[in-house]
């Protein structure tokens, strides 16, 4: 999902760990638990000592015990999942927005890794690493050939050791070596701007534990630059999710207090529960409200929302909160579809479970799940259409996807058709020189739904989708 024809990462193997996750983080007491299954529990306990004396070759019993509760977890739905020791450093790396690297947004180009931007104040903006260079080597291993995961990998390590990088820099037609040492990095969630006197745009990629101060801070700043602002456009495209906690507090940022932003509902009792625009409702852990400081204007500045086929969870939560308080116009496309609240819970001092433990519902008491928000203006992605957008998965196409608890209809029978042609198109597209299918950059004066946006907030006509269709809820798995 995302921009078409562009595969981007921080340099952080795991760093979206958390993608397509609302979690919330707790520990809870087990208490009246429910008799045990004496019988299974005997055949999985034969099963392990067969498996121990009678393999081919001897096997190590930990990882047996850790693939059979990966095997047990990762047969209820996509989104649970247990973390062994690895995979749960990445998780919190990927939630907490820090990781240690060398603090660099990349993209793949040609099969080198391109720099897309360095992050302010990280070891490889301070080594004067610039937008567009090509990194060639990573110490002596060529990039060539790697994937983009791979060489996010090489270029992660331990605190203060070092990494050296070679690199092609295109305008100075020159090759060079930089010496970086690795470092805590701070990722940033939060972009924004003023568009154009009394327009400005705030972009939120993820929802982290430093989101909601991040944005708080950009928004003050928006109205330090435009105090008398006309209109501001909201933009959750291709925002994967994150923290629940975050989405209510970036809901409550526009809603009157004590509006509702979401419901939850499961079978414990803490799952059953209504997050309100109130600090006590999100302020936790954050030991003051990070959005007192914001203008009361804020409530009630004209507002859209765009989102596309890669807003997922949390940021569905804040579009759908949004759209049924009737404080925004929604534009964009049908987005993912994960209407589902995952809770992560230690099971020791560094394992843990993310578990499916709720759906949720939008203030009306709608559930999205494999079906997602629908916008109130469908806007494609360029003024040539979205000829890509059905090939991007959602929720209703990952298997085992729990169904929506409210009826289910059938998948669109016309959907593989749809989906052969932008197969063939995008062969076709594949074949052009990168200029040309290089997708433009969110926030610019190429984004084509930005510019409908702001179109939007000041009355004047705007170009809608003439070919986007609402794909309905399919049936999934309890």
């Amino acid at each position: 999902m995302g921009e078409k024809l562009r595969i981007t990462a921080w340099v952080s193997a795991g760093i979206l760990a958390g993608a397509l996750t609302t979690v919330s983080l707790q520990t809870v007491a087990r208490g009246n638990l429910s008799p045990l299954p004496l019988e299974e529990l005997q055949q999985l306990a034969a099963v392990f000592d067969m498996v121990k004396t009678d393999y081919v070759e001897p096997v190590d019993e930990k990882k047996l015990i850790s693939d059979a509760i990966s095997g047990m977890v990762s047969g209820l739905d996509p989104h649970s999942q247990y973390f062994d020791k690895k995979s749960f450093k990445e998780f919190r790396e990927g939630t907490t927005g820090s990781f240690v690297g060398v603090g660099i947004e990349i993209t793949q180009e040609d099969g080198l890794v391109k720099v897309v931007s360095p992050i302010e104040g990280s070891p490889a903006f301070k080594a004067g690493l610039k937008p567009n260079d090509l990194i060639t080597k990573v110490d002596d291993v060529a990039v060539k050939g790697l994937s983009l995961n791979d060489a996010v990998k090489r270029m992660r390590g331990e605190p203060k050791t070092t990494v050296v990088l070679t690199v092609f820099r295109k305008d100075e037609n020159r090759t060079f070596t930089v010496s970086i040492v690795r470092d805590q990095i701070h990722t940033q969630s939060v972009r924004g701007k003023v568009m154009e006197p009394g327009y400005a745009w705030i972009r939120l990629s993820q929802f982290q534990e430093r989101t909601v101060e991040d944005f708080a801070h950009k928004l003050e700043e928006i109205y330090k630059q435009e105090p008398h602002l006309k209109g501001l456009v909201l933009d959750l495209r291709n925002d994967p999710g994150g923290l629940l906690d975050a989405a209510v507090a970036v809901s409550a940022a526009f809603l009157p207090e004590d509006a509702t932003v979401v419901s939850t509902n499961g079978q414990l009792p803490e799952s059953k529960a209504v997050f309100k625009a109130s600090p006590e409702f999100y302020e936790r852990g954050l030991g003051a409200d990070p959005l007192k400081n914001l203008p009361s204007a804020l409530k009630k500045v004209p507002l859209v929302v765009l989102v596309n086929e890669g807003s997922a969870s949390a940021s569905e939560i804040v579009a759908g909160a949004l759209q049924d308080q009737h404080r925004a116009t929604i534009m964009g496309s049908q987005t993912f579809g994960k209407g589902s609240v995952q809770t992560v819970r230690p099971l020791g001092p560094d394992t843990g479970l993310k578990i499916t433990t709720a759906r949720y519902y939008t203030p009306s008491g709608r559930s999205i799940q494999a079906k997602g928000i629908v916008p109130d203006i469908w806007i494609d992605e360029t003024a040539e259409g979205s000829p890509f957008a059905v090939l991007r998965m959602r929720e209703a196409d990952l298997d085992k996807h729990l169904n929506s608890g409210q009826g289910e209809e059938k998948p669109n029978p016309e959907l593989e058709k749809a989906r052969d042609e932008a197969r063939k198109r995008l062969e076709e597209e594949a074949l052009k020189p990168l200029s040309e299918r290089k997708p433009p950059e969110m926030g610019s004066d190429k984004d084509f739904p930005l510019s409908q946006a702001i179109l939007q907030l000041k009355g004047l006509p705007v170009v809608a989708s003439k070919s986007q269709v609402e794909r309905k809820a399919t049936t999934g798995e309890e």
